[in-house]
């Protein structure tokens, strides 16, 4: 494993840093999530136009930049440190790896050089509060996990005009923004019950978007109600939904990762500052040892959490198709084990900014809990993250399921 960033990652990460530096101060974070959109739309253009994160991780020949998840994630991290308000996670992490994996030549065709643009905005609509399921990050998702019918969520019906969708599902990242929705809908009666991918425009009749009150306003969500609303269908009827959105989930949660350990670090920072300029008894608080204690403390978290997100974007990175792997007995065997990666990262990065988040509250004293302190946007990431792909101990319990870490076998006798 080769641990270091090529130039052309370093200069990603550079020169994102400088934009949002420019662009994403506090203030206009708060003024973002306002808006009607829930971010700056000026913002996302200039960080796909200008950087084109949205296509990082798509293929050249649909008009993305043909990287991997490491670039995908050294973005996330600088986002993560500033909590810019933004449509990537859901258009370019949940929506554009499904549409590349199940799409048809023809819909590839005409929706991912549209994302890799920052035209289209995308996302997954899946009943929020199974997300984490559905992704494969904290268990298997049930066969009915979808929903339709009596059981809740949304039913797909073929008609001789195509594909209409009913129901509601809620908790979508950017729902009432989005230009295009993924919407996991349950088919077929019991004999033939399955779950299928269907396109639906943001604008398309029947369809009534709500913006709801998160925890995280940085991460807006919207509740979703679908009453006869056409559809068309994602790929094929055979496509493995399940397979892709689990492979999804991987790659989700290593970006997720290196964007809480972005935060992290950026609180921390924040942290360290104030125990600096703030005095107690005619000297700084920083100087006192149990400070420092708690500070270490927080800094070796963050550092083992970086290093886990790395971990799962390269093992992420090599696993992708194009990737150059020697396969031997070791590796496979690795390669089992590294499956959930993604979820082992994001369930250290989670913990490392709670943590850092609640110790950088504490010690700021009586601002830090205040609404016009950003200590608390913070907080509020880490809890809100925890609540939509954790919680934490489940993701770490379902990865050493997955490992078989575990199961100590039949004793023979």
């Amino acid at each position: 494993m080769d641990a270091r960033f090529t130039p052309e990652q370093d200069h990603i990460r550079r020169t994102l840093r400088e934009l949002l530096h420019k662009r994403c101060s506090p203030g206009e974070v708060r003024a973002a999530v306002d808006t009607p959109a829930g971010y700056d739309p000026a913002l996302w253009t200039a960080l796909a136009r200008d950087l084109g994160l949205p296509g990082l991780a798509l293929p050249e020949v649909h008009g993305g930049v043909g990287g991997t998840t490491t670039e995908l994630a050294l973005a996330a991290e600088e986002l993560g440190r500033a909590l810019a308000p933004s449509p990537l996670l859901a258009t370019a992490v949940l929506a554009a790896p499904l549409v590349t994996a199940l799409g048809t030549e023809a819909q590839r065709a005409d929706l991912l050089p549209r994302i890799a643009s920052g035209a289209l905005t995308a996302t997954l609509a899946v009943p929020g509060a199974c997300l984490a399921t559905v992704l494969s990050l904290t268990g298997e998702p049930r066969r009915d996990w979808a929903g339709g019918g009596r059981a809740g969520g949304v039913q797909a019906a073929q008609r001789a005009d195509g594909w209409r969708l009913y129901g509601q599902v809620g908790q979508v990242l950017d729902g009432h923004s989005a230009q295009l929705l993924l919407v996991a809908a349950h088919a077929g009666g019991y004999a033939r019950s399955r779950t299928l991918l269907f396109l639906v425009p943001g604008d398309a009749p029947g369809l009534v978007r709500t913006r709801q009150t998160s925890l995280d306003a940085t991460r807006p969500q919207a509740r979703l109600e679908l009453r006869d609303v056409p559809a068309e269908l994602l790929g094929g009827e055979e496509a493995d939904v399940g397979a892709c959105l689990a492979r999804t989930g991987d790659v989700t949660a290593t970006v997720l990762a290196a964007e809480a350990v972005g935060a992290a670090d950026r609180i921390l920072e924040l942290t360290v500052e104030h125990t600096q300029r703030r005095e107690q008894f005619g000297r700084a608080i920083g100087s006192f040892q149990a400070v420092k204690h708690r500070l270490a403390d927080v800094y070796v978290q963050v550092q083992a959490a970086r290093s886990a997100a790395y971990y799962a974007a390269w093992e992420s990175a090599s696993t992708e198709p194009g990737a150059t792997t020697v396969t031997t007995a070791t590796t496979a065997r690795e390669g089992e084990r590294g499956e959930r990666a993604g979820g082992l990262a994001l369930a250290q990065a989670l913990d490392s900014l709670r943590t850092a988040a609640a110790e950088g509250i504490q010690l700021h004293g009586g601002i830090g809990f205040t609404w016009e302190h950003e200590a608390q946007l913070y907080f509020k990431r880490a809890a809100g993250d925890e609540l939509l792909f954790g919680p934490v101990h489940r993701l770490r319990a379902h990865a050493a399921d997955a490992a078989r870490l575990f199961d100590t076998g039949e004793v023979a006798v």
